[in-house]
């Protein structure tokens, strides 16, 4: 199964009714553990709403998982070769960023993403969605400023950004051209 741009809705809801129901959770139970309300829960299962990156991120972390694990779990078997139009894409509702999953792997624990993030767009992490992982962000192209916590960082192109202890963080790109970037994070 792959997340595709076109039709994100009904595969997100698939996935989080199934890792609710293989645990045997209620929808209380997974909105008390994701900090997500209950409603919002029915609302994504039911697929009324498409979930922000911020949402799918805190409902991720409460089922022990990243962002990309909720999105499409690596497969039982390695795929050597992985085409750019087989990896899998989402995009967010709210800030409109685009994030493709180029690799993602049952055996080993590293995952790159690459994101196109838009003109003026912003997009906010909890601290919780950073429990499993350690990151590098690397800049590829336009702007970008991360605040991590207290910390303000501001990006140009080819610069990269070593994330620390898990902190609320927020990306923004502030330019009048799509930042696009590459995080690659390792889970723990």
């Amino acid at each position: 199964m792959s997340i595709i741009v076109d039709e994100p809705a009904r595969q997100i809801a698939e996935r989080v009714a199934a890792e609710r129901n293989r645990r045997g959770w209620s929808l209380a139970e997974l909105s008390e553990r994701s900090g997500v309300s209950k409603a919002m829960l029915s609302k994504i299962e039911r697929e009324e709403v498409s979930p922000t990156a911020s949402i799918l991120a805190r409902i991720a972390t409460a089922f022990g998982q990243t962002l990309a694990g909720l999105l499409k779990p690596p497969e039982g078997e390695t795929v050597k070769l992985l085409r750019s139009r087989e990896q899998p894409r989402w995009q967010d509702p709210a800030s409109g960023y685009v994030r493709k999953q180029v690799f993602q792997s049952a055996e080993i624990p590293l995952e790159l993403v690459d994101v196109h993030l838009p003109p003026g767009a912003r997009v906010a992490f909890p601290a919780s969605s950073y429990a499993f992982i350690r990151q590098v962000v690397w800049l590829l192209s336009g702007r970008l400023e991360i605040a991590e916590g207290n910390e303000r960082f501001a990006l140009e192109a080819g610069d990269r950004l070593e994330f620390g202890s898990p902190a609320d963080s927020a990306f923004h790109n502030p330019g009048e051209k799509p930042a696009h970037y590459l995080v690659a994070l390792v889970r723990q």
